[in-house]
């Protein structure tokens, strides 16, 4: 049997519950066919870079199953005939990939709160760093100030 990733698009407007029955749908059809689906994932509510069938958002799932090709094109078959599915896509893959996808690892990443604000993130307050004469509010080089260098006495340095 061949190893395969499928991803689907459903319809905004669908709820997550309704999301999850086609799923388990789309799972007994290839199991009926001889399959198995190794992993499920599903990835939420996202923005889509265009419009698809009148939608700006859709739910997305991804798959990965181990079927043959007759069982997956069953799958496909049906997910085009169903109106809460926008888009679809298989790939045929030589491995599944090893626990949480790229998109739940990504989330997950996001997720973190141990930024700081804005100015200590880059180790400074603005486009310059206090030390070089810069400053947050549009102080920069041109603030009036003396470079940090020509405000020491000369014996010290």
């Amino acid at each position: 049997m061949a190893l395969y990733e499928h991803v689907f698009l459903a319809r905004q407007d669908v709820t997550a519950q309704q999301v999850e029955t086609l799923t388990e749908q789309l799972k007994s059809i290839i199991t009926a066919g001889g399959g198995k689906i190794a992993k499920s994932e599903y990835w939420g509510i996202k923005s889509l870079a265009y419009r698809v069938k009148k939608n700006r958002r859709a739910h997305f799932t991804l798959l990965n199953i181990d079927a043959p090709a007759a069982a997956v094109a069953e799958m496909e078959r049906q997910m085009r005939i169903n109106e809460d599915v926008i888009r679809l896509l298989t790939i045929r893959v030589d491995e599944h990939e090893e626990g949480p996808s790229a998109m739940l690892r990504k989330r997950e990443d996001s997720d973190r709160d141990d930024r700081g604000e804005r100015g200590e993130r880059r180790g400074g307050s603005g486009r310059f760093d206090r030390e070089r004469g810069g400053g947050g509010d549009r102080g920069g080089r041109f603030s009036g100030r003396a470079p940090a260098a020509a405000t020491q006495p000369a014996g010290e340095a």
